[in-house]
């Protein structure tokens, strides 16, 4: 276990990076926190969530932490949780991965715990906007993919990838907000808690816009491939169409029988021709008519 403490001018920041169940029943024995929400701490794979209890609030927030451009699609890969434990005088954050921007945190000044809580929480709501940003350009690169280039190829594993990130990065958001409107901090940080909860509103909806536009390039895709069988198809079904009664004709004529009238006729060779390419002008006009070509 990693364990790194300050203390400011009215209470105490205890950071503790990767603790044993033993560890954290003796660190916060003071705000006799239920056991069963220590243990949800060290669970790697926990939703954001919120518990109060007896003057202490705990709380669950999830954060990105990969590479936008890596191809993930659990929650468990993609991100990475911070558990808070907020008594009046003191606040103790458990994680069980290491966070840039913690370090950072201990070298600025607070005022109180809940401040402090605050601009963790605006921290770690803005390892999003990495993420979300790769993922609106990959869709614009698509969709010039599909209607600007001719080939038109995409690579589907990819856009199921980047699909499955928006929508659990959505997910998770939503929790997050959930957990956000229920958070009660002083007047005093009203303003700052509002911020909060229109950036992640903020970041949901672009999310929500990514994983349409993974759909609607989805869709357009298929349809476009499903377009190009159908032309291909209907290419093989117009040569099938000319060439069904040639073939028929010299199917019958190639045939090895002694007694065939057609045989001893002087103009018999330029008769089938003709009689091929009689058939074959009127198909054409036929399919012109139809405008099937």
């Amino acid at each position: 276990m990693s364990q790194t403490s300050k203390k400011f001018e009215s209470f105490e920041w205890l950071d503790l990076e990767k603790p044993k169940k033993k560890d954290l029943v003796d660190l916060t024995e003071p705000e006799h926190i239920q056991i069963k929400l220590l243990e949800d701490s060290l669970q790697h794979g926990h939703l954001p969530k919120i518990e109060k209890q007896d003057g202490t609030t705990f709380v669950i927030i999830r954060a990105y932490s990969t590479e936008p451009s890596h191809n993930y699609a659990e929650v468990t890969k993609l991100t990475n949780k911070i558990a808070f434990v907020l008594s009046a005088d003191r606040l103790i954050t458990i994680h069980q991965k290491p966070f840039g921007f913690l370090e950072d945190l201990f070298k600025e000044e607070f005022d109180d715990p809940e401040d402090l809580m605050l601009k963790i929480l605006q921290q770690m709501l803005s390892t999003y906007q990495a993420p979300l940003d790769w993922l609106s350009d990959k869709m614009d690169e698509y969709e010039k993919e599909i209607f600007l280039n001719k080939t038109g190829k995409i690579s589907i594993q990819a856009l199921y990838f980047q699909k499955a990130k928006s929508r659990i990065s959505k997910k998770i958001l939503q929790l997050t907000l959930n957990v956000l409107n229920q958070i009660q901090v002083k007047e005093i940080h009203d303003s700052a808690l509002q911020d909060l909860k229109e950036t992640c509103v903020n970041l949901i909806l672009h999310f929500d816009e990514v994983t349409e536009d993974a759909t609607s390039i989805l869709n357009t895709h298929l349809n476009l491939t499903s377009q190009k069988s159908n032309e291909v198809m209907k290419l093989l079904t117009v040569f099938s169409a000319f060439f069904l009664p040639l073939t028929f004709i010299v199917g019958v004529y190639g045939m090895n029988f002694e007694h065939m009238p057609e045989l001893q006729w002087s103009n018999g060779y330029y008769f089938t021709w003709a009689m091929m390419i009689g058939i074959s002008v009127m198909i054409y006009i036929w399919f012109k008519r139809r405008k099937i070509m």
